[in-house]
This record gives C-alpha cells, sequence and structure tokens, in this order.
C-alpha cells in the first residue's frame, strides 16, 4: 500500500512526473456539511463563488470521527461519509494521502483492512457476476489466502472513490439483498447492498463523488458529508512554494497570481495551480519579462504549446512541417473525442469511445510528448485501459478548440449552418443558457476566448487558416450584453457566466458599468431581488478596479439582498455596513477580507451591528491578522446589549491588537 499510494503523478504516470506525495501533499480545505445549490451552476463557477464561512474545517483522517458531545451514544457513530468536491479539487488525492497515512500507521490504527473500488474500474466489469469476496481478490491479487470470514471479525473500511465516474445504475431502495460476502450477483447490486449496509453491516464506506452526481445517493444511507472546498489562501502559496524550488521564482508566481484576480480565485483548484505554475515557469524561464496570461484561455493555450513544445523537442530530427502536421491531427483526434464525450457527459473514456473518434489507442503518437500532459492512459483491472484528460477543464478547452477548429475547416456538418463567427457564438450562448446545470459554461468562455485574434494567432500552427473576429466578437458582446440586460428567465449563474464571457473577450464595458452602477444613485431607486445583489457582488469581487465605497444602506433591496452584497467587501477600500443585521456568516465574510493577503479595506462601518461574542470573535481574528490594513473601525451601539461585558472584553482586546489608527467606539452604559 505504501509503494502504490505513496508516490503522485503530475499529469500522466511517468517517471518523471512522479513526486513523492508526503514531498508534496498540500493540506486541503474540507467541511463537514455542503454548500446550498451545488447542482446548478458550472464547477468552476461554484468554486469561484464559494465562501469559507458556514462550516468548522475538518481533517481528512477524522471523517469517521464523531465529535463527542452530551447525549452521544453508540448508535451515532459514522458507518458511510460521502464527500463531494468538483474535478481536480483533490478527492482521489485525498483517499491517497488517507491511505498512505494508515498504512504507515499514522493515523486510523484501529481499521484493519482498507479497501478501495475506484468506480472507473469497476466500469469494465459491470457486466460480470461476482461475489464480494471474489471482487476484493480481483482488486488485491496478494489477499488469495484470506479466508472470507474475515471481514466481519476486522475492523474495514471500503472506499468507492469517483461515484460521478460510475456507468452502472445504483439500484438502492430497490435492489435484490445480498447479505453474505460469497453470494454472487452484479457489481451494482454488490455495490448498493454495500452502501444500503445489508452487506458488511460493520464496515465503513466513504464514497467520493462531483457534486452533481452525489443525489444518486439517498441523504438516509449517508452518516456525514464533507465537502472539499481546496486551498484556502496559505495553502495556495505552500503549494507553489513546495512545487517550485527556486524560492525567489515561486515568489514572482505567487505574485501575478495575486495581481490577477480571476486566475487567483480559480488556484483554489490544485490542478488549476498546477497549470499555472507550470505554464508561468516556462515563460519566465524564457524571458524575465514575458507577458503572463490573464485569462483563461490564454493560460490554456499557453499549456498546450508547451506541450507541443516538448513534442518538437524530442523528434526534433523529423521534418517540421511533417512534425506540424503530425502535431494537428493528434491534437483535432483528442479534440474531437474532448468535444463528444462533453456532449455526452463523459469525463472518463475507454477503447470503445476513442474508436468512435477514430483516434487508434495503438498509435504510439497519441501518447508521446504532446499527449502525455493533457491526456492519461491507466492500465487498471484486469490489465484493461480507461483514458482521461487531466482535468475536466482541459476537456472542455479542447472541445471548444475542436468546434473553432471544425467551423473554420467547414468539417463539421451540424456547423455548415453558421455562415458567420457571430452567428455561431450566437448558437454557443443560446445553447449554453438553456444548461440547467452550466455544463456548457466554461466550454462557451473558451470557444469565445479562442476566437479573439491574438488567441487564434498563438493557435495558428494548429489552425487551417485564422480569420478577422473584431466585428464578430463586437457583435456577439453586444449581444451578450442585451440577454444579461434582459436577464428574463436567467440564473444568477448564468448572468455571471455570460459578464465572464466578456472578460475572457478582454471586453470590460460591462464591468465598468457595474462600477458605475455602484457609485451612483441608480441602486438606491432600482428595486434589487437577492439574485441581482449576488451578480453585482461577484462582478465587484472580480473587477480589476478596486471599489472606493460600499454602502449596503443606499441598495433598494431585502436584507438577504444586502447579506449577498456584502462578499464585495474583499474589492473595495470603505465598507459601511451600519445597520444592517449582520450574522456570524457576515462577519467571518468580511475578516476573510481583512486576512485577504492583497487586503484594500481601510475603512469598517458596524455601527448598531448586534455582533455577539461569535462576531467580535471573528473580526477579531480579522484585525489581528498581519494582512490587515484597516486604519478606521467605527462600531456605535444605542441598543441595549445582553452580554454587555463580554461585548466591551472583547472590542477591547480586539483594538489592542489591531492596527486601526483612528477608532470611534460607543456602546450603553
Amino acid at each position: 500500500m505504501i509503494n502504490k499510494y505513496g508516490c503522485l503523478f503530475e499529469g500522466n504516470k511517468l517517471q518523471e512526473n512522479v513526486t513523492l506525495l508526503n514531498r508534496i501533499y498540500t493540506q486541503l480545505y474540507i467541511i463537514e456539511g455542503e454548500r446550498e445549490g451545488v447542482n446548478e451552476e458550472h464547477e468552476v463557477l461554484q468554486m469561484e463563488k464559494s465562501s469559507r464561512t458556514q462550516h468548522n474545517p475538518i481533517d481528512c483522517n477524522d471523517i469517521f470521527k464523531s465529535l463527542s458531545k452530551p447525549g452521544y451514544e453508540e448508535k451515532d457513530k459514522i458507518k458511510t461519509v460521502l464527500t463531494k468536491g468538483i474535478a481536480g479539487i483533490g478527492k482521489t488525492v485525498s483517499v491517497q494521502k488517507f491511505i498512505l497515512d494508515w498504512a504507515k500507521e499514522e493515523a486510523n490504527e484501529d481499521v484493519d483492512f482498507m479497501f478501495v473500488f475506484p468506480f472507473r474500474e469497476l466500469n469494465l466489469i459491470r457486466d460480470h457476476q461476482y461475489s464480494l469476496h471474489r471482487l476484493l481478490l480481483d482488486f488485491h491479487p496478494e489477499l488469495q489466502d484470506l479466508d472470507s470470514k474475515i471481514y466481519e471479525e476486522c475492523k474495514v473500511v471500503f472506499i468507492l472513490d469517483g461515484l460521478d465516474e460510475s456507468r452502472m445504475t445504483l439500484m438502492l431502495s430497490d435492489n435484490e439483498k445480498v447479505c453474505d460476502v460469497n453470494e454472487s450477483s452484479s457489481v451494482s447490486v454488490l455495490m448498493s447492498n454495500l452502501i444500503e449496509g445489508d452487506l458488511l453491516p460493520s464496515a465503513l464506506i466513504w464514497i467520493t463523488s462531483r457534486p452533481a452526481a452525489a443525489n444518486q445517493i439517498p441523504s438516509k444511507y449517508i452518516n456525514r458529508v464533507t465537502e472539499i472546498q481546496g486551498f484556502d489562501e496559505l495553502q495556495k502559496e505552500e503549494y507553489f512554494k513546495k512545487r517550485i524550488s527556486d524560492e525567489h521564482q515561486a515568489s514572482r508566481i505567487i505574485s501575478h497570481i495575486r495581481r490577477a484576480r480571476s486566475l487567483h480565485i480559480m488556484c483554489h483548484i490544485p490542478v488549476f495551480c498546477w497549470i499555472s505554475s507550470a505554464v508561468i515557469e516556462k515563460l519566465l524561464k524564457e524571458d524575465l519579462s514575458a507577458e503572463i496570461p490573464q485569462t483563461f484561455t490564454e493560460m490554456y493555450i499557453h499549456f498546450l504549446l508547451i506541450q507541443m513544445n516538448m513534442r518538437n523537442q524530442k523528434y526534433k530530427e523529423r521534418v517540421p512541417e511533417k512534425l506540424l502536421k503530425s502535431n494537428r491531427e493528434v491534437i483535432v483526434k483528442l479534440a474531437e473525442v474532448a468535444f463528444k464525450q462533453l456532449m455526452k457527459g463523459n469525463v472518463m473514456f475507454y477503447e470503445e469511445d476513442l474508436r468512435e473518434s477514430s483516434l487508434d489507442v495503438t498509435d504510439a503518437s497519441v501518447f508521446s510528448g504532446i499527449c502525455t500532459e493533457i491526456f492519461k492512459e491507466e492500465s487498471v483491472i484486469h490489465q484493461r485501459k480507461v483514458y482521461c484528460f487531466i482535468h475536466l477543464s482541459v476537456q472542455e478547452f479542447l472541445a471548444a478548440f475542436y468546434v473553432f477548429y471544425c467551423y473554420l475547416s467547414s468539417t463539421m456538418e451540424a456547423l455548415k449552418t453558421f455562415d458567420s463567427m457571430h452567428n455561431l457564438h450566437k448558437g454557443a450562448v443560446d445553447k449554453a443558457l438553456e444548461s440547467k446545470n452550466g455544463h456548457l459554461d466554461l466550454f462557451l468562455r473558451f470557444l469565445l476566448g479562442i476566437s479573439l485574434e491574438s488567441n487564434q494567432s498563438l493557435l495558428q500552427d494548429l489552425l487551417t487558416h485564422t480569420e478577422n473576429s473584431s466585428e464578430s466578437i463586437r457583435r456577439t458582446t453586444q449581444y451578450i450584453k442585451e440577454k444579461i440586460k434582459d436577464g428574463h428567465g436567467l440564473f444568477t449563474e448564468r448572468s455571471i457566466n455570460l459578464f465572464l464571457c466578456l472578460l475572457e473577450v478582454q471586453d470590460q464595458t460591462l464591468s465598468r458599468e457595474i462600477q458605475e452602477f455602484v457609485k451612483s444613485d441608480k441602486h438606491t431607486e432600482k428595486k434589487l431581488s437577492p439574485s441581482h445583489c449576488s451578480t453585482i457582488a461577484y462582478m465587484l469581487q472580480i473587477s480589476e478596479e478596486v471599489l472606493d465605497e460600499l454602502d449596503l444602506k443606499t441598495y433598494n433591496t431585502s436584507d438577504e439582498g444586502r447579506s449577498r452584497l456584502i462578499p464585495a467587501v474583499i474589492n473595495c477600500r470603505k465598507a459601511l455596513l451600519a445597520d444592517c443585521n449582520l450574522t456570524a456568516q457576515d462577519c467571518e465574510i468580511v475578516s476573510s477580507a481583512l486576512q485577504s493577503s492583497n487586503s484594500v479595506l481601510r475603512e469598517l462601518d458596524l455601527s448598531n451591528s448586534d455582533l455577539q461574542d461569535s462576531g467580535v470573535k471573528l473580526l477579531s481574528d480579522g484585525l489581528k491578522s498581519s494582512n490587515c490594513q484597516l486604519k478606521i473601525l467605527r462600531y456605535f451601539r444605542t441598543l441595549y446589549i445582553y452580554n454587555f461585558s463580554s461585548c466591551c472584553q472583547g472590542c477591547w482586546s480586539v483594538l489592542k491588537i489591531s492596527h486601526c489608527q483612528t477608532l470611534s467606539l460607543f456602546l450603553p452604559s
């Protein structure tokens, strides 16, 4: 187990990519519970919008441990845990670390056996009949002499990794009962009975899944839900410092990521940290004054170009024209796979899926140089092969590239009806807006980004030709703005993604309009729904321009609407939050803004807020932070405070160690 799980492969499973897990592993931010509405938006947007404010973090090794509390009984012990997390956030790496720590006797020493069933491997035998004991022997041949009675006598953990990759149907509450480890049935029935507790009821079960697939399991079978939210601010920096040995280079990369707000947000995702560091490190190594990518599309194009360059170096003796043709053929084939499987909702592929796109899995060129870092081949049970892109966003990027390539070359029948680039964009916008869960949101951003002439120029070796797109982009941005302003039937998340599409094509006009809207008196006149407020707050957060003042009282909206505006404090100099019934969650958002590594908040008014002990404690954490740049803090309180002495003591302890130069404080006597 130590040999199997002790190494981490960044990219494909090649020797040059191997790293000792314990050397590079960075603790992920895992919470107990989950955010609401996770199925209504694209995963990347969930991560960009997520606030780490609602739950306490939990250590991965403690997921089966209950908190000691009055009234705790044996029956309350945690048997089944469901861990959610978006693609690339670190679910499988967390499983790997969990097993490694156990195998090295550093955690969960009371567990006798841990068995891992990746759904990507179970798919390959989904039509076969197995007993649970036989299945375990197939996955772990070293257990051939194990008596099947041992499972009942020992403490066993089953890890079902990647439910979202399953192509089986779990028949929970409606399947045949299997209670004996030697009784044969389909793999789907075995997994269902394990989860339900009919098969090995004493066993502990850990299931990992992307959010959209997690609802396959009714809540009555789950004792604890956790969610991996990726890296927090300190963990991002820790990752870059661990991955890049040159301390000066690591600091430069961290500084750039901080300045590019949209990239900084995306670095909550470990895989995006890896892509960003690979791209920026390579660019700075070639030219210290190199222009660093500012958008997702630019970052992914450069990542693709780096992989192509690696292959060119490997085959430098070949004729350049032939090498270029070979590059194009391989990338277009992979892009076709990416597009077709994205439309089917598949992130894991098998040989039959690749043959559908005329991709010959025996062709060595497919898995050399250019593809080894973006497309993974793994040998699994019975030496069968499974394939996937290193991250869902890479699949979405290549899918967008494929559509644009086919449009230019007129090779896809479905695209021949689009007689202009603008009509192609318009069709893609409409298609993405039809999606209830936003699964085409990032694809749309990439498609529009690739259409920019500057990005076409970067990709010119892969495209048949480039096309003047400035007029099409202008018409498309106008169409998007009309969609946003109409807003009829649009989810808030769809509107936000349309904003991000504008930023992807470097159109800042609507972002500036929002800034002007906030600065003007219009927000006092126009009634804003909570959804409007969420959109405004999000756009203010990612804006490159810092907002001078956010005065919640002036917004014509409900208390919920004002609460949804509070996250914008992270990108404003002066936050006036007086008379706004701040909750503990609101206080934690403000505290997080004060602790941010690039905090810009200088003035804060919390007057007439019943902060309670919890609110004071949260704010004190922010004010004590070395990153806090606050100069003015106002807190007037004219109403009766239930725990007056505690509140005074809390405020005083904060003020003694805060950086504020000006303080206005009034409490009732």
